[in-house]
């Protein structure tokens, strides 16, 4: 599969990705959510979207970041799994809802945001929902331009 297209290489799209970065960068290095939790986060949405492109990165910088293969291959399979904490779970659930929001009338559940609040403080959701809803972003702009998964290497992306 061929990109349709460059997106580094569109002056505008170029540009606008680099505050993508940087809000992600924020996320990423300035709030006290898990670094696992985050890359978790990430990897599920991606997954549910069918982003190849993400779903090749957030794999790979996850297995670099030191997680368990057993953890990474077992994400899409959370509920039936044994290898998350409750706070994973919890936040596993926030994304799937956060990220499947049409097919959930009501959007995110009541019940959803009070379990993950039994875990996360506030500084956390805010930065767990804002996670969810740039990698939402991230991954429906890889699935309409067709970015290519497969070459990714971790820390390619700063």
């Amino acid at each position: 599969m061929e990109a349709r297209l460059n997106l580094l290489g569109t002056p505008l799209a170029a540009k606008s990705l680099k505050y993508f970065a940087s809000a992600s960068k924020v996320i990423i290095d300035d709030s006290t959510l898990p670094s696992a939790t985050q890359d978790l986060v990430m990897l599920r949405a991606s997954q549910i979207n069918g982003c190849g492109f993400c779903t090749d990165i957030h794999s790979k910088d996850a297995a670099h970041a030191g997680e368990p293969p057993v953890r990474v291959n077992m994400v899409a399979t959370w509920r039936e799994s044994t290898v998350f904490t409750e706070a994973e779970r919890a936040a596993l659930e926030l994304t799937e809802q956060g990220t499947r929001i049409a097919d959930a009338a009501g959007g995110v559940t009541d019940e959803a945001w009070a379990n993950a609040a039994q875990h996360y403080d506030e500084e956390q959701l805010a930065a767990l929902a804002l996670l969810i809803a740039l990698i939402n972003a991230s991954n429906r702009m890889g699935v309409i331009t067709r970015q290519a998964d497969g070459g990714y290497q971790p820390g390619q992306l700063g």
